[in-house]
This record gives C-alpha cells, structure tokens and sequence, in this order.
C-alpha cells in the first residue's frame, strides 16, 4: 500500500539570504512567465507528480525524503532550490557529507579536470595519479602518530563498508572476535556495522556506557560520571567472571551523531586510549561524520590529543562524491590479499574531489573557522534554552550540534543526583514537538535533521563555508520555528 507523504509546506516571503561571492545563490531560469500564476502551477505540478511516483516506487525503507517533501534541482552552498521554485537552507548536508556545501568550485573544477583529461573512470584498485594525490593529500591531514606509520584500505562506497573492513582487520590481526562498543552507537546498517550500533542485539558485542551529561546513565554527568563510565569498562575487561572475553577491538565516535550529538570528554577519550593499549586491543575510531574539519579540528580525536590504531573514514572525504576507507597502524595489516575488495573502491572523480576539499578545508583553516563559528551556535542557542523550557539541552562540537526538546509540563525522568538542579535533571523526551520543529523549519526554508534515541534532538550539520550572515539566518528560522511548534505543542 502507497505511504501518502506529508505536502511541502511554502517558504515564507523574506526568508531569502545572500551568499558569498564564491557561493551565489542559484536563480531561477528567466523567462516571461516566470511569475505567472500558470508557470507557479506548471513547477508544483511537477514537483507533486515526482513525489508522488517515488512514494509509489521507492521502499519503505526511505527516510529523508518522508520528513523533507522536496525534490532539489540546483544547489550552491548552503542553498537548494526545488522542483516547486522553493529555496532553502541546507543544514543538513548529505547528513554531514558536504564540508563545502553543495557544488562547491574547487570541487567541481577536480572533477572537470578528471573528465577533461581522459582518465579512466574505473580502475578496481590499481594505482593512478589520481588516488596517488588523493592518498598523498589524505596522510598529510592525519594525526602524525598515525600518518608516519599508516595503511590504507579502500573500501566500497559507504561508511558502513568501511566499518566492516575495520573490524575484520582488528579480528584478523589479533585472532580475537568480540568487540567493545558503546551505548548510542551509529556504525552503519550493514550487518557486522549494526552489531556494533546501540539498537543491536548480537551478544558478540558488549555494550559499555557512552557519557554523557543531560542524561547520565549514572546519574550525575560531568567529570565524575565520565570518570565512572571509564571505571565501568577497566573492570569489565579486567574481571575474570565478568563474561567479556579480551575482545578484538574497541570502536566509538569522538562525538556521537546519529545516538544525539553526544561530544566524548577529550580526557575520558585519553582514558579510553590508556585503557586500550594497556590490554593490546585496537581501538577503532569511526570518524565518518566528524572528520574533515566538522568539530573544529582536522578529525575530531584531535581535541583529545590521542592517536587510534585505526580510523574510519567517509561522508567529507569523497568531496560529495561516495568514497570510504580505512586507514590503520601497519603492524597491522595481515591481511592477505583479496581479504576485503569491493567494485567501486576506485571512484576516480570522489578521490579527485575528496583531495580537492581535504585540501580546501586544510588551507584555508575551515576546521578553526568551524570551532569559531560552531561556539558561537552553541552560545546563541543556550540563550534560546534559557527561554524555552522545552529544550532540555544544547551541545555539539564545532559545526556538529544538536539541540535535545523535551517535555517541560512532565516530572524529570530516571534517576538524577540530588546535586543537580531541577533545571537539569532529565525530563522526558518530546520527539512529536521535535518533528513540529522540523516542520516548521521545512515552511521556512531551513532543512534540519532528527536524531537521538527517541528523534527528539534536532541535528544542525551545515557545510563548513557557513557564512555569519548565514548563521544568523539560521538561528532566527529555527528560533521561529520552535517557538511556533511548542506554542501549538504545548496549547
């Protein structure tokens, strides 16, 4: 039976927002009835139809294009446009692929310069110029105690095949099977991937406690519950009847995305990084969403200062285009050959593309600008908290962030310390009002994201080229459209 979607909602007049030079917003195609009351039909006419015959055909498995009823056909930026002649602001970015927004120059000229030249497209995974720049370019970035002794695994197109890779490799090289993952987890949605994601229920992975303030698991959040959660996983592994094995590998994000936009305390992180190497398990960092300057550093375990054995990388690092790897310490790679291979681990134009904006980011000092810029976020949205008691909380790293709606009219959930205020103890999550919100922010032409165990954390992922004057379009739609929906919510 055909899933009806919800209507595009019209973007209000007023709403529009320059860009910068190098990033001008796309224009509709000029002709005489450009206004004309026909012409606005003809585009909705069109737009419904293409929504209406992917609701017809498509699995039921989608999920953006349930919440987001529009069909871009130009993008620049941080702005789409749509079928319908709609604009909007994308802060969402290929959930985080897009470090340069969409169709960027210096991307689009790698690419050009690709098919310009006559390079073959597909190559399996044989060396060429192309993935000799991209792998040249890739190392120069990497953490030094890693990039001086590194190995590179091309993978197939998406993240989650790159997570797979890893932990087969940490499963080979140490001849181990089971695995140390974390509460709240996102690793993918292939099958090895989702054992190690929080809604799992494989028994090969054991599970150990992300921190976490708003909603501590033990109660209290700060240093002292970061400090409990690294305590918790010392005796888990180091208690002979507590029933986890000396697992393979351990494998976490430096800030959690997909589980609510959680940012690991840079000193339980080190923790976690002395907990490892002290037992010789490889410890596995998926920075598939936080790489590439997104937190305010090149990859985000740099806030902390460690040096994983392996890391995973994908999203930012194809340019838009899909590329993923895996790259590890050379003691290693026992693999032999053909041990992971996939058909399209030579994507010539992403390794072009990803070079081009590995190196963009790297040179022009987006991941600082993303720290500057993505504190200013979080200040100006904590002054939002402190007028509407449905935000429960705001946090995030750099350019990654996330804003926790919640139940103000209920008791505080779970068990808190006696300590903490009653302002931040954690009451009930609100994911109805978080969809209200990103309704409303869809009418304004602001494209946002839901995240968290219960889709009640609305997720900012914008490109790392966010102007001021861009943010502070952004923060007045999204202030609108909170107020709004809890308005409407709550009467």
């Amino acid at each position: 039976m055909a899933v009806t979607e919800p209507a595009p909602a019209p973007v209000s007049a007023g709403n529009s927002v320059t860009q910068p030079a190098a990033h001008p917003a796309p224009q509709p195609a000029s002709h005489p009835a450009a206004d004309s009351a026909a012409h606005i039909a003809a585009h909705a006419t069109a737009h419904e139809g293409i929504l209406r015959r992917q609701s017809a055909r498509e699995s039921a498995a989608r999920t953006y294009a349930r919440a987001l009823p529009i069909v871009p056909v130009r993008a620049r930026g941080l702005t789409i446009e749509g079928a319908d002649g709609r604009r909007y602001l994308d802060c969402l970015s290929g959930a985080g692929t897009l470090a340069l927004g969409h169709n960027h120059p210096v991307v689009l000229e790698a690419i050009r310069k690709v098919l310009d030249s006559g390079a073959p497209l597909h190559v399996l995974d044989l060396a060429t110029p192309v993935k000799d720049a991209f792998t040249t370019e890739l190392f120069h970035t990497l953490p030094r105690g890693l990039a001086d002794r590194a190995r590179i695994q091309f993978c197939g197109p998406a993240g989650t095949d790159a997570v797979e890779a890893a932990l087969k490799l940490v499963r080979a090289a140490t001849g181990r099977d089971g695995m140390l993952a974390f509460t709240g987890a996102y690793h993918g949605m292939t099958a090895g991937a989702l054992e190690a994601s929080g809604g799992a229920s494989s028994n090969r992975v054991a599970r150990l406690p992300y921190p976490q303030d708003y909603r501590c698991p033990f109660g209290i959040g700060g240093a002292r519950g970061a400090e409990l959660s690294a305590r918790w996983t010392e005796n888990l592994l180091d208690d002979a009847k507590s029933g986890v094995p000396t697992p393979a590998g351990m494998i976490l994000e430096p800030v959690q995305g997909e589980g609510g936009v959680y940012p690991a305390p840079d000193a339980w992180l080190r923790r976690m990084r002395e907990i490892t190497a002290a037992r010789g398990i490889p410890l596995i960092a998926d920075e598939v969403q936080t790489g590439v300057g997104r937190t305010g550093a090149f990859w985000a375990v740099e806030h902390s200062g460690i040096v994983p054995d392996v890391m995973v990388l994908s999203k930012a690092i194809g340019g838009s285009l899909p590329l993923a790897v895996v790259v590890y310490r050379d003691d290693l790679d026992v693999w032999p050959p053909g041990a992971h291979a996939g058909t399209f681990r030579g994507n010539q134009l992403a390794m072009a593309a990803g070079a081009a904006t590995l190196a963009y980011v790297r040179e022009n000092g987006l991941a600082e600008r993303a720290a500057t810029l993505g504190a200013h976020l979080l200040a100006q949205l904590g002054s939002l908290a402190a007028h509407h008691p449905c935000i429960g909380e705001v946090r995030g790293r750099g350019l990654m962030i996330g804003v926790e709606l919640v139940d103000p009219t209920s008791e505080p959930s779970g068990s808190s310390s006696p300590d903490l205020p009653v302002t931040a103890q954690p009451r009930p999550p609100a994911p109805e009002l978080a969809a209200a919100v990103q309704r409303e922010c869809l009418h304004r032409g602001l494209i946002v994201e839901l995240g968290g165990r219960h889709s009640s954390v609305v997720r900012l992922l914008p490109p790392l080229t966010l102007t001021d004057e861009q943010a502070a379009a952004v923060l007045d739609r999204l202030a609108d459209a909170l107020t709004t929906a809890a308005r409407a919510h709550h009467r």
